[in-house]
């Protein structure tokens, strides 16, 4: 009786996958757990093993998308025969027992000086006996995704920091993973070998296999190799790394390598698959470059005619180059569009004349950063006059849950970063209580994290009213988004020698614009405008915030 071969589950949240590929042909002989389909949902690319042996008959053709559970294929069992008898099977290396290492052999022969200990040492036996396989000696340790968060239920592997094959060390770093709100590194949970169990740049589901690492046995399994098979009919550009045995995936790209290079106009031929049996990852596809087209032989007397033609295409490049939007910056526009459609947002400006505070950074700010060692910025005074003006106007720094307004008596101020992932939002714990040097502390020990892509969530969540400086880019005048739930957010700008009237004389100031957006349903325009000219006043005459009055 045929085995039918149906969609699995992939994911909770995923009902229906593409088939973006057909790796085996319809009619064709394939063994058990041989990858024989690529599956692609919107999060992420899947393979399909075959679950027995057989000749594969295919039902559901190559582009189509079908729900979870459907029947694409039929294994018939009489195709089992061309498999040989079993004693041939024995010249052989004993195939692993893991169905994510079928068809690759550990390229790794001399990964025994990550293990130890002398050749008697090891799991499996006294010197030159046979070494068992990871499954069989039950040697290697499966690495799944931890919990990082309530809400989190996917990671990203942004980056492998760590290669397939390579050896080691117990809580070494191999991988980073990202969500939609930080970014997180995989220590190692063992020493060993590492082995991949999903690409860079997969999405895969909290609890799911990302990697093995083979130990003891598991990082010798490459013993006596047989000689070297003849090479399969695979352009240079594509051939496997040393050691590595060419499989049905050598130079094969992924779907989203596939489409990347099909942009591009570069033939899968020319790029070097970096992926597990010599696969073209997204990554390869992203670096990848045209083969350069000879340059045309000059055409003899033809070209010196009309050279006055203009012409037709515009000079220099126009390419084009297509990235997926990493789960950060999904969020972040996910987050800004329900804002700017859930709230009644608002805006009101002002400006502050800069002056003194110019003058008082001047006067101390190098006897500042020598008692202090941290160097007096302007962050800390627009933090302290902030949080005085949201302790005189408590909507300001209230914020909607259901139908009830929820007052904070303390001031969590968010503090908007540029990060090299995008926009995240440090938050700065009871800034109301700490000393100028303590903000600036914190502002850089925020700042610091956020370039190094170490923020946790816990630092990025429950601020009750933001900071955002685009002065620091140029940015003269914004409006912007509010950073919900919080109801407001205060937009600092560049400062610019403008006149201004003083006692009625025209002077040259250092002067900024403020930009304050409030959500309309909690603040009212009386305490919106109250509350920016109290931060101005505040700064103009920075004494004020010295004396608290």
């Amino acid at each position: 009786m045929p085995t039918e071969i149906k969609i699995p589950a992939v994911g909770e949240s995923i009902t229906e996958v593409t088939i973006a590929k057909w790796l085996k042909k319809d009619g064709e002989a394939v063994k058990r757990d041989e990858v024989i389909a690529e599956l692609e949902s919107d999060k992420a690319t899947f393979e399909l093993p075959a679950e027995a042996d057989g000749v594969l008959k295919i039902r559901v053709a190559e582009g189509e998308t079908i729900g979870i559970g459907t029947v694409i294929a039929d294994l018939s069992g009489e195709a089992g025969a061309p498999a040989a008898p079993a004693p041939a099977a024995a010249a052989a290396p004993a195939p692993t027992a893991d169905p994510l290492s079928q068809g690759e052999e550990n390229p790794q022969a001399s990964d025994l000086a990550g293990y130890g200990g002398t050749p008697a040492d090891r799991p499996g036996g006294s010197p030159g006996a046979p070494v068992a396989t990871p499954a069989a000696s039950g040697g290697a340790v499966e690495m799944r995704i931890p919990t990082v968060g309530e809400s989190i239920t996917e990671v990203t592997i942004a980056k492998w920091l760590k290669k397939d094959g390579e050896a080691v060390k117990r809580d070494e770093v191999i991988a980073e993973l990202e969500s939609d709100k930080a970014t997180f590194e995989l220590p190692a949970e063992a020493d060993g070998v590492l082995r991949h169990a999903a690409q860079e740049g997969e999405t895969i589901g909290i609890g799911a296999l990302i990697a093995r690492i083979e130990s003891g046995a598991g990082a010798t399994a490459a013993a006596p190799a047989p000689p070297a098979a003849p090479a399969l009919a695979v352009p240079l550009a594509q051939a496997p790394a040393a050691g590595a045995v060419a499989t049905y995936a050598t130079g094969v790209p992924s779907p989203a390598a596939g489409k990347i290079l099909d942009e591009k106009g570069v033939a899968a031929a020319d790029v070097a698959g970096s992926g597990r049996d010599g696969r073209i990852t997204k990554e390869d596809a992203q670096n990848a470059q045209a083969r350069p087209v000879a340059p045309a032989p000059p055409a003899p007397a033809a070209v010196a005619a009309p050279a006055a033609a203009p012409p037709t295409a515009p000079a220099g490049s126009r390419g084009q180059r297509r990235e997926r939007m990493s789960n950060l910056r999904k969020t972040v526009a996910r987050r800004l569009v329900a804002v700017k459609n859930e709230t009644a947002m608002l805006t009101t400006f002002n400006e502050v004349n800069m002056q003194p505070i110019m003058d008082l950074r001047t006067k101390f700010k190098d006897k500042f950063k020598e008692k202090n060692g941290v160097g007096l910025g302007f962050m800390s005074f627009f933090t302290k006059a902030v949080c005085v003006a949201l302790k005189e106007w408590p909507a300001v720094n209230a914020q909607i849950d259901g139908t009830d307004l929820v007052y904070n008596d303390f001031c969590d101020i968010s503090i908007a970063v540029s990060a090299p992932k995008g926009l995240v939002v440090p938050v700065i714990r009871n800034a109301e209580q700490l000393s100028f040097d303590g903000i600036e502390k914190e502002v850089v020990r925020l700042a610091g994290l956020a370039r190094d892509n170490k923020l946790t969530i816990e630092q990025m969540t429950g601020g009750t009213f933001t900071i955002t400086n685009g002065g620091i880019f140029g940015s003269m005048l914004s409006t912007p988004i509010i950073n919900a739930p919080q109801s407001a957010i205060l937009g600092m700008h560049n400062i610019i020698q403008r006149p201004v009237a003083e006692n009625g004389q025209v002077v040259i100031r250092p002067m900024m614009y403020l930009a304050l957006s409030y959500d309309h349903r909690i603040i009212d325009g009386r305490e919106s405008v109250s509350f920016l000219v109290r931060v101005k006043e505040l700064l103009e005459d920075p004494t004020r915030l010295l004396l608290g009055v």
